[in-house]
């Protein structure tokens, strides 16, 4: 059985026995806040314990690396939508230390495509639509978050008064340690 069949039969009885009760709340995030975190694995608990974050507190945007690849991509746009439509008002991002995309590059990463089947021809499609930077990583997870941070407050869209903040979580011990 795979991992989608284990999860829809979960699914029925969680449904059936009303369990989605207890997490009921609404589409604004009580803390006003939205974050910005990295989709590795370790943060998925951590991260909201470390923090006391409970469901409904906010908006929480994951990605590779908790970065911008573009200014106007859908990071971006989630994050206009939580500042315009769901009343955020601060912003944090959360990089972590130990993380997959440090020292990524697309040098690294196409060749492993090849092997998976990705034709040249396909590769060289996407390299031209979109370059191969939105591939790559970063060399210090402080240097990105600052980076991200950065993108985030001088975005031309962005409130003034909306306040973002960068951090980076240690998936060991749940510290977090600010970024300037």
């Amino acid at each position: 059985m795979s991992v989608i069949n284990e999860f829809l039969e979960f699914n029925k009885k969680f449904v059936a026995e009303n369990k989605a009760e207890p997490y009921a709340h609404s589409v604004i995030p009580e803390k006003k806040l939205a974050i910005l975190t990295c989709m590795d694995a370790r943060l998925v608990k951590l991260l909201p314990a470390a923090i006391g974050l409970k469901n409904g507190d906010a908006k929480v945007i994951k990605n590779a690396g908790a970065v911008i690849t573009s200014p106007f991509g859908s990071v971006m746009r989630s994050l206009l939508i939580a500042v315009y439509k769901l009343g955020v008002e601060e912003i944090m991002v959360v990089g972590h230390y130990d993380c997959g995309v440090l020292g990524m590059c697309s040098d690294k990463i196409l060749p492993d495509m090849e092997k998976r089947g990705i034709t040249k021809d396909k590769l060289d499609l996407c390299a031209a639509v979109a370059g191969t930077e939105w591939l790559k990583g970063f060399d210090k997870v402080e240097d990105s978050v600052a980076d991200t941070v950065k993108i985030i407050r001088n975005h031309p869209l962005m409130p003034a008064e909306i306040k973002v903040h960068g951090f980076v979580i240690c998936p060991d011990t749940g510290r977090l340690d600010p970024v300037k």
